[in-house]
């Protein structure tokens, strides 16, 4: 898990374990705790889990696609609302 602390340094451990858990209660990671001092989790994508990740990719590519639009609207502060299609 602290490999995942390093890659997304502005998320929380709290968070972070909080969001793990709730992949891991919705079958998207198994979670394996190793008997060691000090202790060591990891987490694992499921298959269920692994079958999003072109869905993922897609995510990060729209994202990269359009960061310049996404800066705008995080500048304009809550008044800044993306509208979404019906």
């Amino acid at each position: 898990m602290s490999e995942l602390n390093r890659l997304m340094p502005a998320i929380s451990q709290k968070v972070l374990i909080q969001q793990l858990r709730e992949m891991e209660a919705h079958g998207i990671v198994s979670r394996t705790v190793f008997p060691q001092v000090p202790p060591r989790v990891d987490y694992e994508a499921t298959p269920l889990g692994q079958s999003l990740r072109p869905v993922l990719l897609d995510l990060c590519k729209w994202g990269r696609r359009h960061a310049a639009e996404l800066d705008e609207l995080d500048s304009l502060g809550d008044g800044g609302k993306l509208s979404l299609p019906d």
